[in-house]
C-alpha cells in the first residue's frame, strides 16, 4: 500500500493506477471499470444536486421489479449507469435493482470479463426533502463458458467479488470502495470536478455508538429480535447504551456508522420472513466492504458474503457494522 501525506492531492484514478502496480497480473479491466463508475458518480452527484432547480424531483408513472414506484432520480441514475458501463468492453452483463432482469451488452460493443451489479440510487425516496442518497455497486468475474453473459455471472455469493463500493451524495458527494485491500474513500472537489484521496485504509471501530433500525416494525419482531434490541439499548443492564440514528437511506446510515461505529439492523418480520434488503445490489457490497474495514454482516446466522443467491432480487435479513455489535446479533438471533 503506497502511504500518501497528508499534502498529498491524490486523484483516484492515480490511486487505481498505485494499486493496479502492486498486482503484477493485472490487466487493467477492473481499474477501467471503476473509472467509468467514478464517471457516472459525478454524473449522478450533478443531477442530484440540481434535482430542486430540473424537473427530476417526484415519482414516475411506474413501478420497478420490487414493486416500489419508481422515482424519477431512480430512472435517470439507471440510465446513466448502463450508459457509462455498456461500451467499455470490459463487462459481460449488467444487474440493476431497477430492471427485472439480466442486463446483457449490447452485441456492437466487445464483451468482457467482468459483470457489474448496482442499485442506481438507494434512499430515493427521501431524495424530495433533501436527505443523502447514495449508489451501491458489485464487481464480479465472469463464470459462464459462453461468449455472452449468463443469469450465472450474476448470481454468485459476496465472497466472489473482486471489488465493491458506494457514493453518497450528501453535504458533499464521496465514493467509497474496496478492492480486497482495505478500503479508501474519495472526496468529490466541484471545482476540479475530481474524486480526491480523503480517506485512506478506513477502518470501523470493535463496537460502536450507534444502533440504526426502524422501530415502526417492533410489533412484528419476534421476541429474540426484541431482546436484542433492549440489549443494544442497554435495557437489561448489561451494556451502555446506544443512540438511535436513523435516516431512511441505508447509504447514509451506513456510511455514518463505518465512522463512528454501530450496527445496521433490518431484521425479517412476521409479513417480511425473507427480510427486506436486497442480497446482491445492497447487502453483500457493503459487507464486503464493512468486513474490509474491520467489521461483519450476517443475516442473524449466516455471514451476508457466504449466502449463495438463488434469484436476482433475492432478500435478506441484515446487521452489519462492527464486529463485537454483530457477534451480539449472531448470539441473540441463533437461539
Amino acid at each position: 500500500m503506497v502511504n500518501h501525506t497528508a499534502t498529498s492531492v491524490v486523484t483516484i484514478e492515480r490511486f487505481i493506477v498505485e494499486q493496479e502496480r502492486m498486482m503484477p497480473l493485472a490487466t487493467g479491466e477492473l481499474s477501467g471499470i471503476l473509472y467509468d463508475l467514478a464517471l457516472a458518480a459525478k454524473m449522478i452527484s450533478n443531477k442530484v444536486r440540481s434535482a430542486g432547480l430540473a424537473d427530476v424531483l417526484g415519482a414516475t408513472d411506474h413501478t420497478n421489479v420490487q414493486g416500489e414506484v419508481q422515482q424519477k432520480l431512480d430512472v435517470l441514475a439507471n440510465e446513466i449507469l448502463i450508459k457509462a458501463l455498456d461500451h467499455g468492453g470490459r463487462l459481460c452483463a449488467m444487474g440493476s435493482e431497477e430492471e427485472p432482469e439480466l442486463i446483457p451488452i449490447p452485441e456492437m460493443f466487445k464483451q468482457g470479463r467482468y459483470a457489474v451489479l448496482f442499485d442506481p440510487l438507494d434512499g430515493s425516496s427521501n431524495i424530495d426533502v433533501n436527505v443523502p442518497v447514495g449508489t451501491i455497486f458489485s464487481i464480479v468475474k465472469k463464470v459462464s463458458k459462453g461468449p455472452r453473459g449468463e443469469l450465472a455471472d450474476l448470481l454468485q455469493p459476496g465472497v466472489a467479488q473482486v471489488a465493491a463500493g458506494y457514493v453518497i451524495y450528501g453535504s458533499s458527494t464521496m465514493m467509497v470502495y474496496t478492492t480486497g485491500q482495505g478500503v479508501h474513500g474519495f472526496t468529490l472537489d466541484p471545482m476540479l470536478g475530481e474524486f480526491l484521496l480523503s480517506h485512506q485504509s478506513m477502518c470501523i471501530p470493535q463496537t460502536g455508538r450507534y444502533l440504526s433500525v426502524n422501530d415502526s416494525y417492533e410489533q412484528l419482531w419476534s421476541d429474540n429480535v426484541k431482546s436484542l434490541m433492549r440489549r443494544y439499548r442497554g435495557l437489561d443492564g448489561k451494556r451502555d447504551p446506544m443512540s438511535v440514528r436513523y435516516v431512511g437511506s441505508l447509504v447514509a446510515d451506513f456510511h455514518r456508522n463505518l465512522f463512528g461505529g454501530g450496527i445496521f439492523a433490518y431484521p425479517s418480520n412476521r409479513k417480511s420472513p425473507q427480510g427486506k434488503l436486497r442480497l446482491l445490489y445492497e447487502a453483500s457490497p457493503l459487507a464486503f466492504i464493512v468486513e474490509q474495514a474491520g467489521g461483519a454482516a450476517s443475516d442473524g446466522t449466516r455471514r451476508i458474503l457466504d449466502i449463495e443467491p438463488h434469484e436476482l432480487h433475492q432478500r435478506t435479513p441484515l446487521f452489519i457494522g462492527s464486529k463485537l455489535d454483530v457477534d451480539t446479533a449472531i448470539e441473540f438471533l441463533r437461539t
